[in-house]
């Protein structure tokens, strides 16, 4: 998973809410909070996979991964953003 984001194979998305993204996020990651991704499944469908998926802890994000994986979409649990945004950081 580092790897994919190191080297941007895919696509990261935040699952916190708007509020919460707009505190701070991760350079390019895409804001789809958890209670949305029903209704935007085919929006998250077209995105360039796989798509990592972080929130705060990896709770949401956890969430987000099973719900997903049930619509054959592959994904990864990145955990907190932060940690996704220290992968970041590292590949510029």
């Amino acid at each position: 998973m580092e790897k994919i984001i190191r080297e941007n194979l895919g696509t990261i998305v935040d699952v916190r809410t708007y509020g919460e993204f707009m505190g701070g996020n991760v350079a390019g990651s895409i804001n789809i909070p958890l209670n949305e991704m029903p209704e935007r499944i085919e929006e998250l469908k077209t995105m360039k996979a796989p798509l990592i998926l972080c929130c705060a802890s990896g709770g949401r994000s956890g969430q987000a991964q099973h719900f997903l994986s049930q619509y054959g979409i592959e994904c990864y649990n990145g955990g907190s953003w932060l940690n996704v945004n220290y992968y970041k950081s590292i590949s510029n």
